[in-house]
Order: structure tokens, then sequence, then C-alpha cells
């Protein structure tokens, strides 16, 4: 088994999604003790933002790139062989201002390319990174799950179902910020929420 662990949260050891996803990945290590994990910790090194710049080289030709163009299009070639080569991708995904944190959307706006990672047929799009199982830790100050307010659920789940990736269990850890018993309730729980994931 190849992991591939992500880490989204700018914060460094107080980040409750690290500790988490790391809790994940040990739980699939005692599994699975021969597995191998690459680790990327956006937070610690962000990806660049896409722009026009990123968009136009990777249009260009290979053969006519300049050198900065390539140079700019092996950053995402690099995030998009490590999760081909992934079997299990493990994420953590704090909310902020009720979405995914920019580390993370640029890690999205990376591995989605055309005829790499997706491509149009006659029937509409068709995601081209299938056989993979993806756990996506979300961590939370308050309360969202099953509300309008949980935008991250549903757009990680499409993303993830457009580049054939389809298998995908959800993680919640919530009311972190609503005083300590809150806090020590949720981490609690998810703790049973990724052995259960994990087992099934």
């Amino acid at each position: 088994m190849n992991i591939l662990h992500i880490n989204s949260s700018v914060r460094a050891a107080a980040s409750h999604s690290k500790h988490l996803t790391q809790t994940l990945v040990d739980h699939l290590l005692a599994a699975h003790p021969d597995a191998q994990v690459a680790v990327r910790d956006l937070g610690h090194q962000p990806h660049p933002a896409l722009d026009e710049t990123a968009l136009q080289a990777v249009f260009t030709p290979a053969d006519q790139r300049t050198p900065e163009q390539q140079a700019r299009v092996a950053l995402d070639d690099a995030l998009i062989a490590e999760i081909q080569s992934a079997d299990t991708i493990v994420i953590g995904a704090p909310m902020y201002n009720f979405g995914i944190s920019a580390q993370l959307k640029n890690w999205v706006d990376a591995i989605s390319r055309a005829g790499v990672t997706f491509r149009y047929g006659q029937h509409g799009p068709e995601g081209l990174l299938t056989g993979k199982k993806v756990f996506v830790v979300l961590t939370r100050g308050g309360m969202y799950k099953n509300t309008p307010n949980d935008t991250q659920m549903p757009y990680l789940k499409s993303f993830f179902g457009f580049l054939g990736m389809t298998d995908i269990s959800f993680i919640y850890a919530e009311g972190l910020a609503m005083g300590p018993d809150a806090e020590a309730a949720a981490l609690a729980d998810a703790a049973q929420q990724i052995q259960a994931a994990v087992a099934a």
C-alpha cells in the first residue's frame, strides 16, 4: 500500500487536523506494516496558486515551453505523480471561513488536469484516478455537519468523484473552539470515527 498523507492546516504543532490525520495513518500502518507513506504539508510548503502564467504553461506544448514554464509545470507534475501512485489518500481539512484552506484549494487546482487526471468523452467527464481510498478529516471550531454551512464535504466529495475517487470516508471533529470539554469530546469522537473508518 502507498499512502499519501496531505496536511493543509497553516498551524504547526497546535493543528488538530494534523494530529488526527497522523492517528489515522498510524492505524493504517498497524494494519499494513509494509505500507509506504508520502507526506505533503501544504501549510509548511504551500503550493503556488493557479494564475494566468501557470495556466499558459500547462497549455503550452511541452516541447515549446520556456524554462520558466517547464519549472512551473513540474511543480504540478510532482503533486499529480504523488496521487497517481497512491492507493490511499489521507487529507486533513480544517474549516477556514466556511470552506477549505487556500493551501488545499491550490493542491486541488494543481492535480486537476484534463487528459491526465480526468478527461471528457462522448458521455461527459471521466475520472482517471480510480481504485483509490480517500479519508478526509474535517476539523471545525463550531458545529456544521449536515447544515447548509457545511460546504467542505459536498465540495470535496464532488471534486474527488470528478477525478474518479468515489470511495471516500469523512471524519468529523466539530466544536473544537467551544470550550475544553467540547474540544475533548470532539477529539475522542473523531478517534472513534477513525478507528471505525479504517476497520470498514
